[in-house]
């Protein structure tokens, strides 16, 4: 049997070039096909836009001065198509300084000056081609990651829910009388299957939020509502630990703010809950407070919701990372490192802030600021 030689297929890079002279285009056309580039042409601005989204070319080398419109307004608007990928965007210009420097804080990624020497032409299309392949490749490797973490949370969950079902029936006695021992075990396994379960919704929620796959239904919530309702499923909780836990100075009346319900209880809950968890002697108090203030640029009425322990605290040194992912304290019963960053990605897709303020030996306070409804 006659056995077919494995070869590797080789991606050939596409180059548009764009220039209003048919002997530039001639020149720099010979130079890169004798490469083995594949060349796609354009004489002006608007025949570069069309060819772009059909040819979606690897690196563009642009004319700045061109009839119809010119090399800064394509590179703008190049740059401004978020259904693009990224493109390297080479200026070849006769001009002095200010044209360059133009170009590139429109978004071009390198310039050549005319008339064009072969070297230094070869030299930078090579460089913004590394450049562009080393973009395509991590942002790949972001979508491969992805979808890694989406299928392993979706496969997770579903045997962890028919095992925590599973350990229900037979805490229930369903299967037998058990003894003691066992029934302990049980109970054991389906705590640590519960913490199991929290851990991988919450890992898909912040994968769904930093996919943009995560939909918001907004009303309006009255958060004075919303907190009696978190301190007191907390509560026991708190006394269990002999904690006090309480909300405390909030205005009399509704306070209301535009968001999904759902996702700010997340927030509340989450925050009261990890001051519970690491609170070990005093007290825990949540309070609501009415403003006006600076938020996102913007001069807006706020509402404030402050959770305050009197817990071990948290380092200063530890602060700017608090609420990045993966990103556990020092404290002995440190979680995932997800609560506090689906908590941050949930404030600011309500288009509020999050900051803490804490000192060791003393306490943590941590600070939600939203825009009033």
């Amino acid at each position: 049997m006659n056995h077919v030689p494995f070869v590797k297929q080789t991606k050939v890079d596409r180059v548009l070039i764009v220039d209003d002279s048919p002997d530039n285009i001639f020149l720099i056309q010979s130079i890169l096909q004798e490469e083995g580039y594949a060349i796609e042409t354009a004489e002006n601005g608007e025949e570069a836009l069309s060819k772009i989204d059909k040819f979606l070319p690897d690196l563009i080398l642009l004319d700045v001065m061109m009839p119809v419109m010119d090399g800064y307004e394509v590179t703008r608007r190049v740059r401004d198509n978020v259904d693009l990928p990224f493109i390297p965007i080479l200026l070849i210009t006769a001009y002095d300084q200010l044209s360059v420097a133009r170009g590139l804080d429109t978004g071009a990624d390198d310039f050549i000056r005319k008339p064009v020497e072969y070297d230094e032409l070869m030299a930078r299309v090579r460089s913004l081609l590394r450049l562009k392949h080393s973009v395509d490749e991590r942002d790949q490797i972001e979508r491969q990651r992805e979808d890694f973490v989406w299928r392993l949370t979706h496969d997770l969950r579903t045997p962890m829910v028919a095992a925590d079902r599973m350990l229900s029936l037979l805490a229930e006695g369903v299967m037998g009388e058990l003894s003691g021992d066992v029934q302990e075990a049980i109970e054991i396994m389906s705590r640590s299957n519960q913490n199991l379960l929290t851990m991988v919704n919450m890992l898909l929620e912040v994968y769904r939020y930093e996919a943009g796959r995560k939909a918001l239904i907004f009303s309006a919530v009255d958060l004075t509502i919303l907190a009696s309702e978190v301190v007191e499923e907390l509560l026991p909780i708190a006394i269990h630990k002999g904690l006090v836990l309480e909300l405390v100075d909030s205005p009399v009346g509704p306070l209301l703010v535009k968001g999904d319900r759902m996702e700010l209880y997340r927030v509340m809950t989450n925050l009261v809950g990890n001051a519970v968890k690491f609170t070990d002697r005093g007290r825990v108090t949540l309070k609501l407070t009415t403003n006006s203030g600076t938020l996102l640029n913007q001069n807006t009425p706020l509402i404030g919701l402050a959770g305050e322990d009197t817990g071990a605290g948290i380092p200063m040194d530890e602060h700017a990372m608090l609420f990045e992912s993966f990103v556990t304290g020092k404290h002995k019963r440190s979680g995932s490192g997800l609560g506090l960053h689906l908590t941050r990605r949930i404030v600011e897709a309500h288009n509020g802030e999050i900051k803490v303020n804490s000192t060791v030996g003393v306490g943590s306070t941590f600070t939600v600021l939203l825009p009033s409804y």
